[in-house]
C-alpha cells in the first residue's frame, strides 16, 4: 500500500479531529453524510483522498465556518497535485520521493553506498547498472535522470535537513573507473559544507553497532505530522509509520551518532580517502 502524502494525512487527521469535536461517532457520522463506515475509515486515515465536494459536505456536518472550509477543500486540492517526481513515474514506485521532498529534516543511515541525495551522476549509473543489468540504455539515462532530479530538493530556502550516517566502507568501495569514485568523494566533501547537510562516517574500528541489520530513513514533517521510516529492499518498499516502530528506527539512528566519527572529523577522512584516488 502506498504511503500518503504529508498534505493527504494532515487532511484526514483534521476531519477526524473535527468529527470528534462535534462528538458524532463514525457511524452516525458516515450514515448522515452518506458515506459507507468503511468510506469514513479511508479518508480519516488517508487511505481515501475525498472529493471538494465531500470536504465541503464534511464541514457543513462538523459545523466549520466558511474560512475554515475552504482552507480544508484547497488543502485537498494540494494533496492531490502532480509533483514534479510523476513526471517520473516509470521510475518511481510507491510514495517515498513525494514524502522526501515533502520532509523538513531527513536522517538516513547508509551501511553500503553513498545516499542517493548526494550521488553524482557518474556513480549512479554505476550503482544503477549494477542492480538493473537488464536496463537498455535509453532505461538507465532515464533511471540516472531520475535520481539526478531529486538532489534539487537540497538546494533553495526550503531544503530539508539531511543527516546522514554512511559507514566507512562506503568511502573504499571502488565503484566504476578509478575517476569514478574520486570525483564521488569531491562531490560529498563539496556537500557536506552546505549548512543543510551533516554527514558523518561509521569507522571499521567501530565493530558491531546498532545498525547492522541494514540502512533506513526516517523523514519528519514540522508541524504536527509524524515522522514516517522508510526501508528499502530488493523485495520491496516498507513505510514505517506505527508510533513505536519510528521511535525505534530513531534510537538506533542516534545510536550510531553516538559512534561514529564528528562531521569535522568525518570530513578529513573522506578528505584522506580522497587523497589515495587519483585524479
Amino acid at each position: 500500500m502506498r504511503s500518503p502524502t504529508v498534505r493527504h494525512r494532515r487532511l484526514g487527521r483534521e476531519l477526524r479531529r473535527l468529527r470528534e469535536q462535534t462528538g458524532l461517532s463514525p457511524d452516525v457520522a458516515a450514515h448522515q453524510l452518506g458515506w459507507s463506515r468503511s468510506k469514513l475509515n479511508r479518508v480519516e486515515n488517508a487511505r481515501l483522498l475525498p472529493s471538494a465536494e465531500d470536504i465541503g459536505n464534511a464541514c457543513d456536518l462538523y459545523g466549520v465556518d466558511g474560512i475554515g472550509k475552504a482552507g480544508l477543500i484547497q488543502l485537498g486540492k494540494d494533496a492531490g497535485k502532480r509533483g514534479w517526481w510523476t513526471a517520473y513515474s516509470d521510475v518511481f514506485t510507491g510514495s517515498y520521493i513525494a514524502l522526501e521532498t515533502e520532509a523538513t529534516a531527513i536522517r538516513k543511515w547508509e551501511p553500503i553506498l553513498v545516499p542517493g541525495l548526494l550521488q553524482n551522476e557518474d556513480y549512479a549509473r554505476e550503482i544503477i547498472r549494477a542492480a538493473r543489468p537488464e536496463l537498455t540504455t535509453t532505461e538507465l539515462d532515464r533511471h540516472v535522470d531520475a535520481r539526478m532530479a531529486r538532489k534539487i530538493n537540497l538546494i533553495g530556502f526550503q531544503a530539508p535537513k539531511l543527516h546522514t550516517l554512511v559507514d566507512e566502507t562506503v568511502l573504499h568501495r571502488p565503484i566504476g573507473e578509478p575517476g569514478v569514485m574520486a570525483r564521488q568523494l569531491d562531490d560529498i566533501l563539496q556537500a557536506t559544507a552546505w549548512p543543510n547537510v551533516t554527514m558523518q562516517v561509521l569507522p571499521m574500528k567501530a565493530g558491531a553497532h546498532g545498525g547492522v541489520e541494514g540502512g533506513f530513513s526516517v523523514l519528519s514533517f514540522g508541524d504536527e505530522d509524524p515522522d514516517v521510516g522508510y526501508v528499502e529492499g530488493p523485495a520491496g518498499d516498507v513505510y514505517v509509520e506505527a508510533a513505536d516502530q519510528v521511535r525505534r528506527l530513531k534510537l538506533t539512528f542516534e545510536r550510531l551518532v553516538g559512534v561514529c566519527l564528528s562531521p569535522e572529523e568525518s570530513a578529513e577522512l573522506i578528505a584522506a580517502v580522497r587523497s589515495e584516488r587519483v585524479p
